[in-house]
């Protein structure tokens, strides 16, 4: 079985979309799918809107994975992104998940923190 991976839903969802959002959603989540950044929790739908506001405000971006581990249904990741909006400007974040799979290994539920960095700041941990 695939299991899906973070940095392929982020290219395939907003920074190099080539899959309607439903289909890209389809392929990456499992219907019960739940999303938790920062504290803040959504369900599919919610995290759907969320995805396509996004979408319609990014240019360009890329993602960088620093680390990534997964044990069973249980799925950890850090990596970090750039992006580039509409406007012109850029935001570069590093981004820790922590989550689960589901039986199919489609994300089942993720929980995600991050922070802005500059270049400079992103290292890999050894």
């Amino acid at each position: 079985m695939n299991h899906s991976r973070i940095s392929e839903a982020l290219r395939e969802l907003v920074f190099e979309p080539r899959l309607e959002l439903d289909e890209a959603l389809d392929k990456y989540y499992a219907p019960g799918y739940v999303h938790r950044s920062d504290g803040t929790s959504l369900d599919r739908a919610e995290f759907a809107e969320m995805v396509a506001g996004t979408r319609s405000r990014i240019v360009s971006g890329t993602v960088t994975v620093l680390d990534e581990l997964r044990d069973g249904p249980t799925y950890a990741e850090r990596h970090v992104f750039e992006i580039t909006m509409v406007d012109g400007s850029t935001l570069r974040r590093e981004v820790s998940v922590f989550g689960s799979f589901a039986e199919d290994g489609r994300f089942q539920h993720l929980s995600e923190t991050g922070f802005s960095v500059s270049p400079d700041e992103t290292r890999r941990t050894t």
